[in-house]
């Protein structure tokens, strides 16, 4: 029956780090190191589904190492063909212990049938001990035919152990520690060295070669090499080989092994890369001072105090023809008119022209507000990430200024409302006016024509009642001095005030302008950032 194998807890946290990984790497890390660490997840879901009964253990090896020979020894059957041509395995054989459940993983290797051998099958007695075993004889690594060395790489990478059959002549050969032995750091536990042909060695030279190889698969980060010495020939050593090989194979735990032995390896790869260093002090979102800090380089950019000063003059400026004690502005209209040299006849295109004329002029400020803000955020990153952080910031730069000044622009205030107390206190003024005209007339008629006046109006020339008439005029001319006195600390009040309130709105729309268009871009890279490197630390827990 077909199980699935249940990995440890590690290994499938391990596996979902990496999946995280290679999601949000994408574009940051290496495309080689995407690739393998995505085909190593493709393998590991493959493997995890099929047989846990089963180990695989491939025998890899050069031409004329007499792999296929000792394939034959530990099978007991005449499986592989030996011989002097080269390569002498061209296509890989299978002798397999326990048929049941095995079908699905030797289709996932790829095995021909015609190469699939049961040892159940040909014996009437097997050996109980390497029950589940699928012993792979590989083609010749070392092939001059591509397809066969092809073959070998990739079965190399998929089988749970493997055990590498060196020959006395050439187990140091170059091209064999280079393109895999070096590659096997962290894999000590799922790899097996076989000095075979050892019959062909005196008992000293065994020793002296054991001795070399031991030191040369250290120095090449093999930190505890398994070496056992054999020949097919006389059987020598074939017995503790199987003994290996049944150790690994009653425990169940090679294809796990193997799985978190490639994982290792990916992971150390990754953090030579991108180590985490000081990558996991990198914030993970923009925090509120450097938002505050990006909204006051932009409002300083833009000119938002000095729109907010304009506002606050025009306002004073406006003020004067609703609550000016009307006296001196109706004689201030024989002067030169101060609104034409400041130009403020329309407040509104005066506003919109300051605060076009702003972002336009002050578009390189722009830029660095925001690359200051995105220089400060990825200080400690990566290369690679301190660009990304830096692009993102960019990536609508162009159009900021464009939207600074539209969004702006529409908070000029209503030039055609004023307040309700300008028109309470014009009515005002414009009553105690009327009541010193009164007074005047007033004054005219006792002065001018004291007693001449019909019955009615004799009151207007009675003498007795001028002081009065006058003290009356005196105390006009006074409330409207007080109340012109009055409305001007009220308005620069407001002045003050409607200054706050713009600079207020204004700050509010270029901060949600800069959210928009810078923070939400960059908050999303750190976001990237921060699960990338959360999930490599998590690989490599």
């Amino acid at each position: 029956m077909t199980t699935t194998t249940t990995p440890r807890p590690g290994l499938a946290a391990r596996l979902t780090a990496l999946t995280k990984v290679v999601e949000v790497g994408a574009g940051r890390l290496d495309k080689k190191l995407l690739d393998e660490a995505t085909a190593l997840l493709q393998r590991a879901g493959e493997r995890l589904k099929l047989s846990s009964e089963h180990t695989v253990v491939a025998l890899a090896g050069g031409t004329g190492s007499g792999k296929s020979s000792l394939f034959n020894a530990i099978s007991g059957l005449e499986l592989s063909p030996t011989g002097v041509r080269r390569p002498t395995t061209g296509r890989t054989h299978a002798c397999v212990w326990g048929e049941d459940g095995s079908a699905p993983l030797l289709d996932w290797l790829q095995i021909q049938w015609r190469h699939r051998f049961s040892r159940a099958s040909a014996l009437d007695k097997g050996d109980t001990q390497l029950n589940g075993l699928v012993l792979l004889d590989l083609p010749d690594h070392d092939s001059i035919r591509a397809l066969t060395d092809t073959e070998a790489d990739r079965l190399i990478g998929l089988a749970d152990l493997v055990v590498w059959v060196l020959d006395p002549q050439k187990y140091a050969d170059a091209s064999t520690h280079r393109r895999y032995v070096t590659e096997l750091a962290g894999h000590d536990a799922v790899t097996v060295f076989a000095l075979n042909q050892a019959d062909k060695l005196a008992t000293e030279e065994l020793a002296e070669l054991l001795i070399d190889l031991n030191d040369l698969l250290r120095r090449e980060g093999v930190e505890h090499p398994s070496v056992v010495p054999t020949s097919a020939v006389t059987g020598r050593g074939v017995e503790s080989l199987k003994s290996v090989i049944a150790t690994a194979v009653s425990r169940r735990r090679a294809a796990i092994q193997k799985l978190e032995a490639d994982l290792q390896r990916l992971e150390q790869r990754i953090a030579e890369t991108m180590p985490l260093g000081e990558s996991l002090s990198a914030p993970a979102s923009v925090d509120e001072a450097r938002r505050m800090g990006l909204t006051d380089a932009l409002c300083d950019a833009v000119g938002v105090p000095a729109v907010g000063e304009a506002m606050e003059n025009v306002y004073a400026e406006r003020s004067g023809k609703w609550v000016g004690w009307p006296y001196p502005r109706w004689i201030d209209r024989f002067r030169a008119d101060p609104l034409k040299s400041l130009r403020l006849e329309d407040v509104s295109e005066e506003i919109r022209g300051i605060t076009t004329g702003s972002v336009s002029a002050q578009s390189a400020e722009v830029a660095n507000a925001v690359h200051a803000l995105a220089d400060g955020l990825s200080m400690n990153m990566h290369p690679v990430w301190r660009t990304a952080v830096r692009q993102a910031a960019k990536s609508r730069a162009k159009q900021l200024p464009k939207a600074l000044t539209e969004d702006l622009t529409e908070v000029a205030p209503r030039l055609d409302h004023v307040p309700g107390w300008w028109w309470a206190l014009k009515v005002w003024q414009y009553a105690l006016v009327a009541a010193f005209l009164a007074g005047v007339v007033w004054l005219a008629a006792g002065l001018l024509m004291p007693g001449s006046l019909p019955s009615s109006l004799e009151l207007l020339g009675d003498s007795a009642t001028l002081p009065w008439v006058g003290l009356m005029m005196a105390s006009v001319l006074g409330l409207g001095v007080l109340s012109g006195i009055a409305a001007r600390n009220f308005v620069e009040l407001g002045a003050s005030r409607e200054r706050e309130r713009l600079e207020r709105e204004m700050r509010r729309r270029v901060a949600a302008v800069s959210a928009t268009m810078v923070v939400e871009p960059v908050e999303r890279e750190l976001a990237r950032h921060h699960t990338f490197y959360t999930a490599l630390r998590d690989l490599s827990a």
